[in-house]
């Protein structure tokens, strides 16, 4: 597990834009944020298709699909901010590359009359490129290679589009960052010391026996996929050394 911690509301968080640069004009034309709370997945996400005002140059098509006419009557980001900022507000934004899409939120930002400041003003930003170098030094760490390195499966991925990424990036911080994070039921407290009792409780012979329900074959053979993927991930899998 990540020695860091982190807020209990995540939301991961990636955009699609019309070039590489706000400075040159370029504006945001998708966002797409899924939510975790204690680093579960919550079903909550935020995505939408924005009007640039702009034409999107032709590199960027080529990267995620998106073209002029399809945004047309799309709003513009003046109409879907408060949305947004509701959605961020409070949480820890998970971005591959933030310095790239905080930039170009910053700049939409600057760009509206009632100034609603940055993006820090709302939301804690943890980088998951910074963050894999540091983990995975002198090795390649887009988003694909990590899909590749955590064995997550984005063979759906042949355009980019800020939804989709951020749902492959939500695995990916997962996993990177301990995958499951404990046994226990969330919110259920571990102990800080074990007490044991010296009294030892007998059952009742004519106690009734118990109902033992088994697993089918096709649940046991999910399992032991299960298990497999975890430890291919993970490296190691506590259930499969217990079985050994």
């Amino acid at each position: 597990m990540d020695k860091r911690t982190f807020t209990n509301r995540l939301v991961v968080l990636d955009t699609e834009t019309t070039g590489l640069n706000p400075q040159e004009g370029h504006r945001i034309i998708e966002i797409g944020c899924v939510e975790l709370v204690n680093r579960r997945l919550t079903g909550k996400r935020f995505h939408v298709y924005i009007n640039p005002e702009r034409t999107i140059d032709a590199g960027a098509i080529e990267v995620h699909g998106i073209t002029n006419q399809f945004l047309d009557d799309k709003p513009v980001f003046a109409g879907i901010v408060d949305d947004f900022i509701a959605f961020i507000k409070g949480a820890e934004l998970i971005i591959h590359n933030a310095p790239f899409d905080v930039g170009f939120i910053n700049y939409e930002f600057s760009r509206l009359n009632n100034q609603p400041g940055t993006v820090t003003d709302y939301s804690q930003v943890f980088d998951t490129l910074t963050y894999a170098r540091k983990k995975h030094p002198g090795q390649r760490n887009s988003l694909d290679a990590l899909c590749k390195r955590y064995s997550i499966d984005n063979s759906h991925r042949d355009l980019h589009g800020a939804l989709l990424d951020a749902e492959i990036l939500a695995d990916v911080f997962l996993l990177m960052t301990g995958g499951q994070s404990s046994l226990l039921d969330e919110g259920q407290e571990r102990p800080e010391q074990s007490v044991v009792s010296s009294e030892v409780s007998y059952l009742s012979a004519d106690r009734p026996a118990l109902n033992v329900i088994r697993c089918s074959e096709q649940e046991l053979n999910e399992h032991q996929q299960r298990l497999a993927a975890i430890e291919k991930a993970a490296g190691s899998c506590l259930w499969n050394q217990l079985n050994a």
